[in-house]
Formats: C-alpha cells, sequence, structure tokens
C-alpha cells in the first residue's frame, strides 16, 4: 500500500510541475507579445541567473 501511495504522490507532483512549467511560459510569452521585454533580454538573464554560484544568490538577497 505505501507503494502505491508513492507512486501517486509522484504523480501529482508530476501534474504539479507541468502546470507550473506552463504558467512561466505563458508569463514570458505574453511579456514578450506586450514588448515588455525580449526574447534576447530572458535568454541574458536566464543565463546569467544560471550561472549564479549559491553564494552569490545569498548575498544578491541580502543586499536587497
Amino acid at each position: 500500500m505505501k507503494e502505491i501511495d508513492i507512486i501517486a504522490q509522484l504523480s501529482k507532483l508530476k501534474d504539479t510541475d507541468y502546470r507550473n512549467t506552463l504558467a512561466i511560459a505563458t508569463i514570458i510569452e505574453l511579456l514578450i507579445e506586450k514588448n515588455i521585454i525580449t526574447r534576447q533580454e530572458f535568454a541574458r538573464k536566464s543565463y546569467y541567473l544560471d550561472n549564479l554560484t549559491l553564494e552569490e544568490i545569498k548575498q544578491n538577497r541580502v543586499g536587497k
């Protein structure tokens, strides 16, 4: 019975992950369509954030 619960929980997590990803992608596309950001700006910021170290992230949060 415990295995069934774990499988059900994983399925819910997968669904939640999909819905969150869809929501984020939708927001990004709307921002681009409304000329609030460009794809290039988004790509540059994504690259920058992806390459931050954990320490840099902590410092940026404290500094704001």
